[in-house]
């Protein structure tokens, strides 16, 4: 119960933390969204700057304040705003005569007090009670200075009750709002050494991180520490939640007052007025960001969970989809539109923003996808998860197609997302043909060996078109940039694509090109075992555990593997699985090679004696002529290469442990 109730207190702590730093960003925001008339001449220019500049760095140190710091910066802060509304009840009660009626006026109409005179001044009597209690705590004043500064706060409302002249009871009202801006200046500086060693610390604790771990990571540190995707999320929502309860309050006047009738029309217009206005500033726009970070994130943890995968790398469409939306408001100035422009560039970024999150899930589904199949997995409960995600993300690219050429006229934005649609379709069409042809693979139930040649062709014929989709988004890019919107953040992101999606691309295909081509030379370039041979060898391949049924390759260390198994290693490293010898072959190598199995057996009919002297130093006629124990461990199923002096020198090893170990690791 007692970790119960602890978690419990850092959730509420937690989310403290994260409300208390919203307002520094609406100040910011209202900072920069609010209009200076540049007519007032350069003192009224240089002023408002001033003011300007000191609000948001004000706002900025409190935002990144430590959690001590915001809670005690947040208790100054309500003790001197219930001193201030103290003084300005007393202020307003002793300046007006007939306070009841002018209070009535003011609360528009509402008799949120009691009409009797001597009930009013016992309920203002119990407020300001209440308020001179609340600054006291707050400040944690002593009991006596406490009682003082409550008996201050109460005085004029004494004058009111004893009904004294108005210019006593106006002299009394500001006499005790003097006195108790005094206390609560006094304690303000009196806190400002607090503050000066607070911001050192922090200054000095910044700058050591700065030193020792750089700037990238202080700047990760600040933005996990103040949870600022948390505070942008509720930035963004609050603003819109009280855009929308505006909105709601100007409709309801307008239909009493016009009889206005509600449709799917007006629900529209308001809908995009609280959308465009979700966007009209650069902090607007990132707490949209964090909110799309949001939904990514939970969207991509639905899918994973619905497919069965459990990948951590593909957890990151909650970090991907923000940075994309983010990139695309910066590229095309999104918060710097007119209102009805700002919302068309905001559906089609939304449009770039789905397919590159569908881009992403097909990322996501295609490993869960090959696992299934090359592992020849036969639960149906598996596989129609992930068959299902990939007909969707066939589907809904061409659906958006369909529906976006009815709609608007051919331009680049929608030759881009076409593109993107058209991309995300065949490769799709490419992961489904490659789970066929490893379920098909696996329902023979035979060694297909030219399985890997047909699923390299599929996925390089994929590779191919997707670099070919790729060159043209770059000039589509490059068009967009030189004759609609340039602007830098676009050519960064061109340089950005030509390097990675382009560059890159073709760079590592070639390389798979490359190697594949050398790989194929070197397996066509060893002596294949065939027929009868290959029959009486009585093994399987070291690679895949299968037996050979037509043929083998033999490497120059004298072991022997189905071709596709070899080639697949070769991919990978140029050397033998079995010794880790280079895989390399001399000029008479065709004449002299050797017909030995993965154990050191020759096959029946071939002369051993050929071998003595090879390379490896392996006297393999030894092994059938009584040679000693220790060289036959040179060609062991794991080709082990034992010192010999070490081997010898070993306590307690007779020879017929020695044999023992020899079948033990033939066996193997």
């Amino acid at each position: 119960m007692a970790s119960a109730h602890g978690r419990l207190g850092q959730h509420v702590l937690a989310v403290l933390d994260v409300v208390l730093r919203v307002p520094s960003i609406f100040i910011i925001d209202a900072i920069f969204s609010s209009y200076s008339d540049p007519g007032t001449g350069w003192t009224g220019t240089a002023g408002r700057a001033l003011i300007r500049a000191l609000g948001i760095l004000v706002s900025s140190v409190v935002l990144v304040l430590s959690q001590k710091s915001l809670f005690k910066f947040y208790t100054l802060f309500a003790a001197v705003l219930l001193g201030a509304a103290s003084v300005l009840i007393n202020y307003y009660s002793t300046s007006h005569i007939d306070f009841y009626s002018a209070y009535n006026r003011a609360a528009l109409g509402f008799g949120l007090l009691p009409r009797s005179g001597a009930t009013l001044w016992l309920g203002l009597a119990l407020l300001q009670l209440l308020l001179g209690l609340g600054y006291v705590a707050l400040l944690n004043v002593q009991s006596f200075c406490a009682a003082l500064l409550v008996l201050d706060i109460m005085a004029p409302l004494w004058g009111l009750m004893m009904e004294l002249p108005p210019q006593v009871r106006q002299a009394l009202a500001l006499s005790s709002g003097a006195i108790l801006a005094a206390h609560a200046a006094i304690n303000l500086l009196w806190k400002l050494k607090w503050f000066y060693y607070s911001c050192r610390y922090v200054y000095l604790l910044l700058r050591h991180m700065y030193r020792i771990y750089g700037l990238q990571l202080l700047l990760e540190d600040t933005w996990k520490r103040i949870r600022f995707p948390d505070i942008l999320r509720v930035f963004w929502l609050t603003r819109m939640t009280a855009q929308a309860v505006i909105l709601v309050y100007v409709v309801r006047v307008v239909r009493s007052e016009s009889g206005l009738q509600l449709g799917w029309d007006l629900f529209w217009d308001l809908t995009s007025n609280l959308i465009i206005s979700g966007c009209d500033s650069m902090l607007t726009v990132l707490g949209m960001s964090a909110v799309i970070s949001s939904l990514a994130h939970y969207l991509g943890l639905s899918i994973l969970a619905f497919i069965g995968s459990t990948e951590e790398e593909d957890k990151r469409l909650g970090f991907v989809a923000p940075v994309l939306f983010f990139i695309l408001a910066l590229q095309t100035g999104l918060s710097g539109l007119d209102p009805e422009e700002r919302l068309i560039r905001l559906s089609r970024n939304m449009c770039l923003l789905l397919t590159a999150i569908l881009h992403f899930i097909h990322g996501m589904t295609d490993p869960v996808l090959m696992s299934l199949s090359a592992s020849h997995v036969s639960s149906v409960r598996r596989h129609v998860p992930v068959l299902l995600v990939s007909l969707v993300l066939f589907a809904l690219p061409v659906l958006l197609s369909y529906v976006l050429w009815h709609h608007y006229v051919l331009n680049t934005w929608l030759f881009a997302v076409t593109a993107f649609c058209v991309e995300l379709c065949l490769k799709v069409l490419v992961s489904l043909t490659v789970y066929a042809l490893f379920m098909i693979d696996g329902f023979y139930n035979v060694l297909w060996e030219k399985l890997d040649d047909y699923v390299y062709y599929v996925r390089s014929t994929g590779n191919i078109v997707e670099f070919v989709f790729g060159v043209i988004m770059f000039g589509n890019g490059a068009y967009t940039m030189m004759f609609e919107s340039g602007s830098k953040i676009r050519a960064c992101m061109m340089c950005l694509h030509a390097y990675f999606n382009i560059y890159l691309q073709a760079k590592n295909g070639w390389k798979t090109f490359i190697n594949r081509r050398t790989a194929v030379k070197k397996i066509n370039s060893l002596p294949e075992v065939k027929g009868a041979p290959l029959r009486e060898i009585e093994d399987v391949c070291a690679i895949c555990y299968q037996e050979f049924a037509a043929s083998a390759r033999i490497t120059p260390c004298h072991h022997y593997f189905h071709a596709l198994c070899l080639r697949k290693w070769l991919y990978i490293q140029d050397t033998c699985p079995m010794c880790h010898q280079h895989v390399y072959i001399e000029d008479d190598g065709h004449e002299r090679a050797a017909f030995s199995n993965n154990n050191g057996y020759a096959a029946p009919g071939q002369e051993r004696a050929e071998f003595e002297g090879e390379e490896g130093g392996a006297d393999v006629g030894g092994a059938a002529g009584g040679a000693e124990p220790e060289n036959e461990l040179l060609e062991d199923n794991d080709s082990i290469e034992y010192d010999e002096e070490e081997w010898g020198t070993q306590p307690g090893v007779t020879l017929v442990e020695e044999e023992y170990i020899n079948e033990d690791t033939d066996s193997n």
